[in-house]
């Protein structure tokens, strides 16, 4: 096999595992970092579902933060939810990155989804996209003990804390949206749909594409502006 047919293998595993064209690329600015499907924490999904798997991610945000030719990353979501602790450890990664990050939700950004959306510098939404906001559930045997109830409610202080605190939204309105009976047959929580995120400050704005790098070009000067204020 020669050199250029491995270098097509390598690329169409990357795009088969990853949902990318390619790793990084050194003469990209803007990074894209697709967040799709179901968030796959410990527990490895079936593989007719479409996942995002954190061990995948973790590094790409690293790669990310310690590229100096990387300046910005752009955050897709198009995701169901999944796992609670995969999705937060990666929202507080993007929420921790040193270089400006703009998120942009197509399609939904459900359950543990939007503390994912919100962790980004700035937000957006298409006008069509959905977000559900619900309680945070857990699949198999539960011990019906008071320590597990302890449990799940720090859980859903983690999530809520991180959603208040990267966003507009009060933690009483947020709670409120869980606690919603009317929204979801046979569940609890609430329906959001696009313009509705932004109107309750869970997102920042309305757009798409050539918006959200529009944004994240203003925040690339914004930054470069500081650094300069700095060597003054």
């Amino acid at each position: 096999m020669t050199d250029e047919e491995k270098s097509t293998d390598k690329q169409l595993e990357i795009q088969k595992e990853l949902g990318v064209n390619s790793l990084e690329k050194q003469d990209d600015r803007i990074q894209i970092l697709p967040i799709i499907g179901q968030i796959e924490g410990h527990v490895t999904l079936p593989s007719q579902t479409k996942t995002t798997k954190y061990e995948h991610v973790i590094p790409q945000l690293i790669s990310f933060e310690t590229n100096k030719d990387v300046e910005g990353i752009l955050i897709i979501l198009n995701t169901i939810g999944g796992d609670v602790e995969a999705g937060l450890a990666i929202a507080e990664m993007i929420r921790s990155i040193s270089k400006p990050t703009v998120s942009l939700i197509i399609g939904g950004g459900h359950s543990i989804g939007v503390p994912l959306a919100t962790a980004a510098d700035y937000s957006f939404i298409s006008p069509s996209a959905t977000m559900i906001i619900h309680p945070i559930r857990m699949n198999g045997v539960v011990i019906g003990v008071p320590q597990t109830f302890q449990y799940f409610n720090k859980m859903q202080e983690r999530i809520s804390d991180f959603i208040v605190e990267t966003s507009k939204i009060s933690k009483e309105t947020l709670f409120k949206m869980m606690l919603q009976t009317n929204d979801l047959l046979n569940d609890m929580g609430t329906i959001l749909i696009g313009k509705q995120a932004v109107e309750y400050g869970l997102i920042d704005e309305i757009g798409g594409i050539s918006s959200s790098l529009k944004k994240l070009e203003e925040l690339l000067v914004k930054k470069e502006n500081c650094k300069d204020d700095e060597l003054k």
